[in-house]
């Protein structure tokens, strides 16, 4: 790898196993690099993986095979990235990759999830579980071979769930009968607790670990439908059963049977301490679990699969013995060699034991302490010492314990019933993962000893599938080398000379010990290169697996490799008064010559199960899911990079990943290939190549070798993607350069430019400055004059102008004081005068005011308080409705007095003033006088000199009255004080009457609105009595003609019922079928038809008229299925051959019989035409014609014994009643006619209506069919031919096809159908709701396709859609409403997809935004699933910002709380989108009275009454017209 600045690669770290970083620079042999967090690290050039910097600007890829750099941390954050996204499946080739999200993702395994996957090819839409289970099933059906699928990961990965989802898609693919009462799925998964129960165990990693493998054999039939299953276990840990180690548990069995209670007492268990097989470990309850709880659930689980209540009782009481069993120990007896019991203790657990196994104690304690051996001389029983007979006893227990295993697998597979026919299995296998602890055991040994042999199945696949896409693509590949683990298999298990082997020899020999048997190994494998020496432990080796080295202690091998079948054991179980326990041992061994210890080795046990599995697997086809498990605190959106890559490399993905690296790791299409690297040798894409050619040359161009070009993509060996994206990295930057260079030059010229600008500017600046200083000088010279002479003459006449002022001053001065002597004198004079009026006025005034002002105030006061308690009323009566009005009315009264005293007050005032006014002009007329008198006063004080004692008696009088006038002036001023209160009283009381009227208004205002809001729910309330009428009256409609059904029902004869009627069943009709018109009232009430006979029919006498019907039954049936079968067609728009066989049948009498024989007819004849006839002209044909004759039924039958429904009259001319009473013998002059109809007659409505369902149901599911392939080119845009400016195709090069033309194709589709249907005169109505519908299936499939295909999500791919779904809106327009209806809003969900993924700037938009203005009808997971696959494969940008997706994954995980399921998919309209009514009320009014006889038909003597009525109405037409 060519590293250089800049280099985007991957380093490894302690903490996260590989952190992006870039190279800053070199030191010596070791690189510079800068971390994604900053650090600056050191590392070797070879320790580098190469990093694609554009795969950081998606959410990761789909398939590991599409990454540019296929390596282990590449694999590792390529799930990351998925992983933060909920997208929880990755392929890596055919391998599916499941990381556990620890969360709850219904939307995922939905029903709708399952047929979006139904038939898809692997690899089209995203990656699933179901995808995998889609391709076994579909490569089992087409090449009629078995698949098996391998599902492995550690504890806690999810394995056991996605068996669950496997099994859960084949049953719904599979199927089976609809009579069984539980699916294989559902019967297999209620085992599940029970094999958990007896086969899971609490292990270092997890807490529930199943120590055994399962392998699910789900069975087909010759027509891939589910048969029956079988579950198929392996390798059981038989060891756990005697030995366990700290902190892992036995079988959770054991732990619920001793918290079972009551149960736990009768066996006389106690606590999981107390016993010897479970207290080796300290741990007896898991956190989370109550093992009582879990009890329970296992007797559940036993009652579903169909253990009786006795064989629970005794699988218990086996389990209780086996514990019991534990805890017998022993002592060294008298004799050499013996053992007996050691205590009490021991003994009342044997005979528990005994008891519990209902065999005897003594033999128990004999088979268990002695051993026989049969020699020739006679049979030798010999006593075994105490580590003899611990060895008995824990191989009692495990071989009990193994068969009890067995035989609830054994009725498992009872209760879910196999099929020994099938010759097609889908199996799964779920089997435990690769191990690797602290301290690795015999157990550990054998779990990876299986993992071994399974990934050499898993590598074979691999190189195959490898194999076949080479072959694929016509490449030469006989080179490539296969990496093979067989070497670390013979280690393992080649005789003889295997590590089985090796340890089965030491189990032989009594003598041997774990030193001695690693000793043997030592010296055995030493120079194996898969072989290592413990080096702290001399007991200890290593063996190098694919997934690791792994350190095994050796000093538990023998003994958990040692499994003696002890024939004496047998023997006394099998003679066991316990039914139960006998039949587990039913089948003995055979006997040993020499002793009745028959061994047994299990790892060669095991060896052969493995084998036999092996076997199995290699006669299918196999597919593999790893499950991967996050992190070890099984909580959700937390990664742990160490965890992940560990598991990654025991599930064998890097091991897949390595061998892609052998061969051609990096695949990609010309097309991919030219778009990405065409910029390396441009003159290659401007030339006349196509895109294999340009590939080459490229290649060739870089002198790369050892590439290889396919069909249909290029490989490349390891490493060359690197070289080309270096190559390419290379030329960016050289273009890169030269746009900085040609930058730069723009920058320097334009700022030299608008330098120099600048430079012209600041010259001519400083010019104009100078200038304008000189003519700034001479101004202010100019000025200066000017102002000089101006302030001489200023001068000068100011000082004139003050000599003149002070002469004029003076002079008024003086003229003033004299004035003011003579005016002051008048002025005391007048003062005198007016004070002696003014006192006499207010003395009056001031009594009439204090007077009033009390009466104000009183009234005032009295209407404050009636106003507050009118208020107080206001208040508690506004939330009545009813007295909103009497409120209203009172305020309007109140407004009036108010109004009315306002306008009083204001007279009163007016009425003062001009009393003031009076008064006023009075008292000036009194001064007046008084000043006169006043001066004949002083004249005649001048005059007479002598009447001084008289003035100064007068004067002395004056000083009275001056006081007398003070007082009154201060009178007065209290006077304007009280009146100063009473305007403030005043404007109070204008403000409050202000207030009231603003709470009138208000009150009004209120009023108003409860009124608006009584009318309104008076207008519901009436519209709800109407609704409730109709429905009473339809109510009872329908109970009398179900009363009529049921008495007619009653009433016919067996004899006269056909037997194909009583098989037919009564299709379901809607609840408007036969119910009347509510909204058309009645006029007038119509006689029976039995009383209205037109002359026609006159003089035919019932019997006779049946006689003659009767008569003619065939000629009837011949004339019904020529008019259904031969394509009448319309006259005026109507279809002609419903008006026939209405007419037909109306001329027949067929409503009033009570048989249904011609009805029958007619509908099976439809049925017929509408089987074998063709779909595009059959179809819309009878879709017109049963309409229209089901309108003409439903307007013009009642059931019998009803009032008929009437229409109004209408204004008819003369010619049309004749028309209409020469047309029917049953028709009033309202044009409807009232027939009488009987139960026949109702049912072939009801059977009709069905028909006319069942059409339009035929016609949209074909409309589908016919456009499912249509739009499946629709979503995505074609790859369009790089045709470049000045360059053209030869001339023998077909022309492309423009994208739009598959859009034309949906246009040139729907014109068609439009044609068809308007050529058969199909009702607006029906063509509007199949417009309707389709565009609604447009609509879901589009969006769906979106949702489930990344390389859908592209801006590109949206342009594309939005061009087409613009052609279609031009369609809808052109097309009209009549015909299209709401079909435009029928595509909301796709075009607001669409306009989102055509948006710019998405990192700037909210969530609410996007919610509310982009996006309004998607939900919140539809929007985070297409902003998680979107990419802009145009310009590159980004999608939603991550907080936008972090508070969308927080309200999905809120949701995924709360719901059960939630689907991001739409789902398909299959409903029927009218009724009967419907369909009467939307359909014109027929007249079938002027349809004239076809020729076919013309022969027919019974149909010749149509001839005879046209002939009639042709002859009335022409009197009317004379």
């Amino acid at each position: 790898m060519s590293l250089r600045k800049g280099t985007k690669v991957w380093v490894e770290d302690r903490d996260s196993a590989w952190v992006p970083a870039e190279v800053a620079g070199f030191k010596g042999n070791q690189v510079q690099l800068v971390a994604g967090s900053g650090k600056t690290v050191l590392a070797k050039p070879e320790k580098l993986f190469p990093r694609d910097a554009d795969e950081d600007e998606h959410g990761g890829v789909d398939d590991m095979t599409k990454l540019a750099y296929l390596n282990e941390p590449g694999v590792l954050y390529n799930l990351r990235r998925r992983y933060a996204l909920n997208d929880i499946y990755t392929y890596t080739g055919s391998i599916l990759i499941a990381v556990n999200p620890f969360t709850k993702l219904p939307h995922l395994y939905n029903v709708h999830m399952m047929e979006q996957y139904k038939g898809a090819p692997f690899g089209e839409l995203s990656p699933h579980v179901f995808a995998v289970a889609d391709a076994s099933y579909r490569a089992m059906v087409n090449e009629g071979r078995s698949q098996s699928i391998l599902v492995s990961g550690e504890s806690g990965a999810g394995k056991t769930e996605t068996t669950k989802l496997i099994m859960q898609y084949l049953t719904y693919v599979g199927g089976r009968a609809a009579s069984d009462e539980r699916t294989v799925e559902q019967q297999v998964l209620e085992s599940n607790p029970l094999l958990e129960a007896f086969g899971n165990a609490r292990t270092v990693r997890n807490d529930n670990s199943s120590r055994f493998g399962k392998f699910v054999e789900i069975q087909f039939d010759a027509n891939g439908r589910i048969s029956g299953a079988a579950i198929r276990t392996y390798l059981l840990e038989r060891s756990r059963v005697v030995q366990i180690t700290d902190p892992e548990r036995n079988y959770h069995c054991f732990y619920q049977l001793c918290a079972s209670g009551k149960d736990a007492e009768k066996y006389k268990l106690g606590h999981p301490s107390h016993f010897h097989y479970l207290n080796q470990s300290k741990t007896y309850e898991l956190e989370g679990v109550s093992n009582a709880e879990e009890y329970i659930k296992t007797r559940t689980a036993m009652d579903i699969v169909g253990i009786s209540q006795a064989e629970q009782e005794a699988i218990f009481r086996t389990l209780a013995a086996i514990l019991h069993l534990g805890n017998v120990e022993f002592s060294p007896g008298k004799e050499h060699d013996s053992s007996v019991l050691k205590d009490q203790k021991s003994s009342f657990h044997m005979q528990m034991a005994a008891n519990l196994f209902m065999c005897d104690e003594n033999l128990l304690l004999a088979t268990l302490s002695t051993r026989t051996i049969q020699t020739r001389e006679g049979i030798i029983i010999k006593a075994l010492d105490c580590n003899g007979a611990v060895s008995s006893r824990d191989a009692l227990a495990k071989t009990v314990y193994a068969r009890l295993f067995d035989w609830l697998v054994e009725k498992i597979n009872r209760s879910v019933g196999q099929d020994l026919n099938s010759q097609m299995q889908i199996g799964v296998l779920d089997i435990y993962g690769f191990e690797c602890f602290k301290d690795n055991s015999f157990e550990q040994f054998c779990i990876n000893f299986a993992n071994e042999k399974l990934q050499q199945h898993f590598n074979e696949h691999v190189f195959k599938m490898e194999q076949e896409e080479y072959s694929k693509e016509e490449i030469n590949w006989s080179y490539i080398e296969f990496i093979d683990n067989q070497d670390v298999l013979d280690l393992i298990e080649k005789k003889p000379l295997g590590i089985i082997a090796l340890l089965d020899e030491a189990c032989m020999f009594p003598k041997s010990t774990h030193h001695t048997f690693s000793t043997r190994l030592f010296q055995s494998f030493r120079d194996h290169p898969r072989w290592e020496k413990a080096k702290f432990s001399e007991t200890d080796f290593t063996l190098s697996h694919y997934a690791g080295k792994v350190t095994y202690h050796t000093d538990y091998f023998l003994d958990k490799n040692r499994d003696y079948v002890v024939v004496e054991h047998c023997n006394l179980l099998s003679s066991s008064k316990c039914p139960f326990v006998a039949n587990l041992f039913c089948s003995l061994p055979e006997e040993s010559s020499r002793s009745s210890y028959k061994f047994s080795s299990v790892a060669t046990r095991f060896k052969q199960q493995l084998q036999a599995l092996m076997e199995t697997l290699n006669t299918t086809e196999p597919h593999y899911v790893r499950c991967v498990k996050p992190n070890s605190l099984n909580r959700p959106q937390k990664f742990e990079n160490l965890s992940i890559l560990h598991q990654l490399r025991c599930g064998g993905v890097l091991e897949a990943v390595r061998i892609s690296l052998a061969g051609y790791p990096t695949r990609r299409t010309y097309s991919e290939f030219v778009d990405r690297f065409g910029i390396l040798a441009p003159e290659f894409i401007d030339a006349i190549y196509d895109e294999k050619s340009t590939t080459e040359k490229i290649l060739k161009n870089l002198k790369l070798e050892n590439f290889q070009l396919g069909k249909n993509k290029v490989f490349l060996r390891a490493g060359q993607i690197g070289v080309l994206d270096s190559r390419r990295a290379e030329v960016l930057d050289n273009a890169a350069k030269r746009i900085q260079c040609r930058l730069r030059t723009f920058v320097a010229r334009r700022n030299f430019v608008s330098t120099r600008a600048a430079a012209f500017a600041l010259q001519a600046f400083c010019r104009g400055f100078l200038a304008r200083e000189l003519y700034a000088v001479k101004r202010e010279t100019a000025a200066a004059i000017f102002i000089q002479k101006h302030v001489r003459r200023w001068l000068l006449r100011h000082a004139y102008v003050e000599i003149y002022s002070a002469v004029v001053t003076l002079q008024s001065n003086i003229r003033g004081f004299s004035t003011r002597q003579r005016f002051v004198h008048g002025k005391k004079h007048k003062a005198a005068t007016l004070i002696q009026a003014r006192w006499r006025m207010r003395k009056v005034r001031s009594a009439f005011k204090h007077h009033q002002a009390s009466i104000v105030a009183i009234q005032c006061l009295w209407r404050r308080k009636l106003a507050k308690r009118e208020l107080r009323k206001l208040k508690q009566e506004a939330n009545e409705s009813g007295a909103l009005r009497l409120a209203k009315n009172k305020l309007e009264k109140q407004l009036e007095d108010l109004t009315w005293r306002l306008q009083l007050e204001k007279r009163m005032r007016v009425s003062n003033e001009e009393a003031k006014s009076v008064e006023i002009s009075r008292l000036q007329k009194v001064v007046e006088s008084l000043n006169l008198k006043l001066d004949a006063s002083e004249l005649a004080t001048i005059n007479e000199c002598n009447k001084n004692a008289v003035l100064q008696n007068q004067l002395e009088l004056s000083a009275k009255e001056k006081s007398a006038l003070e007082r009154e002036l201060i009178d007065m001023a209290e006077l304007r004080k009280e009146n100063a209160v009473l305007k403030s009283s005043m404007d109070a009381l204008d403000k409050k009457n202000s207030d009231l009227a603003n709470e009138l208004l208000k009150a009004q205002k209120n009023a108003n609105d409860t009124i608006k809001k009584l009318q309104e729910f008076e207008h519901k309330c009436y519209d709800l009595r109407q609704n409730v009428n109709s429905l009473k009256e339809k109510l009872l409609v329908l109970e009398d003609e179900n009363h009529i059904m049921r008495q007619k029902a009653l009433v016919v004869s067996p004899k006269s019922t056909r037997r194909g009627f009583e098989k037919a069943t009564v299709p379901e009709m809607n609840s408007g079928a036969l119910v009347p018109h509510t909204d058309r009232k009645p006029e007038f009430e119509s006689p029976t038809p039995s009383k209205m006979i037109t002359p026609y029919s006159h003089g035919l006498s019932e019997s006779r008229r049946t006689k003659l019907t009767m008569e003619r039954p065939q000629e009837n049936y011949e004339v019904l299925s020529r008019c259904i079968k031969e394509d009448i067609g319309f006259k005026d728009g109507k279809p002609s051959a419903a008006c026939i066989i209405y007419k037909c049948l109306l001329q027949w009498r067929a409503f009033e019989s009570e048989r249904t024989v011609i009805f029958d007819h007619i509908i099976e004849g439809i049925n017929d035409v509408l089987r074998v006839g063709d779909e595009n002209i059959t179809l819309p044909y009878w879709l017109s014609n049963a309409s229209a004759l089901l309108c003409l039924l439903q307007r013009n039958l009642r059931p019998n014994g009803f009032p008929p429904t009437q229409r109004s009259a209408g204004s008819a001319s003369l010619a049309l009643r004749i028309a209409q009473g020469l047309s029917s013998p049953f028709k009033h002059g309202d044009g409807m006619s009232h027939l009488e109809a009987r139960y026949p007659a109702i049912l072939f409505k009801q059977q009709l209506t069905a028909c006319v369902e069942k059409i339009f149901g035929l016609m949209r599911d074909s409309l589908k069919k016919e456009l499912s392939p249509l739009l499946g080119s629709c979503i995505q845009a074609p790859k369009a031919a790089r045709v470049h400016a000045g360059k053209s195709r030869s001339p023998g090069n077909a022309p492309q096809q423009l994208p739009g033309s598959q859009w034309d194709n949906i246009i040139k589709f729907l014109d068609t159908l439009m044609i068809r249907l308007r050529g058969n005169h199909v009702p607006s109505f029906f063509i509007r709701k199949l417009i309707t519908q389709v565009f609604s299936f447009i609509n879901m499939s589009l969006f769906n396709s979106l949702l489930l295909r990344r390389e859908c999500c592209t801006f590109s791919n949206g342009e594309y859609v939005k061009s087409g779904l613009a052609e279609l809106e031009k369609w809808i327009v052109n097309t009209g409403d009549e015909f299209a209806g709401t079909s435009w809003h029928e595509l909301n969900y796709i075009r607001q997809a669409v306009g989102f993924l055509v948006i710019h700037q998405k990192r700037r938009k909210s969530l609410d935004e996007i919610r509310q203005d982009l996006c309004p009808a998607l939900t919140v997971r539809q929007i985070y699933r297409i902003s998680t696959m979107y990419w802009d494969d145009k310009y590159g940008t980004q999608s939603v910002s991550n907080e936008v997706v972090a508070q969308m994954r927080e309200l999905l995980n809120k949701d995924n709380q709360n719901l059960t399921s939630n689907s991001f998919l739409l789902d398909d309209d299959l409903s029927i989108p009218f009724s009967t009514e419907d369909i009467d009320k939307a359909i014109p009014l027929i007249d079938p009275s002027d349809i004239e006889l076809p020729s076919s038909l013309s022969g027919y003597s019974c149909v010749q009454f149509l001839a005879q009525l046209q002939n009639e109405i042709v002859r009335s037409s022409q009197i009317v017209a004379a």
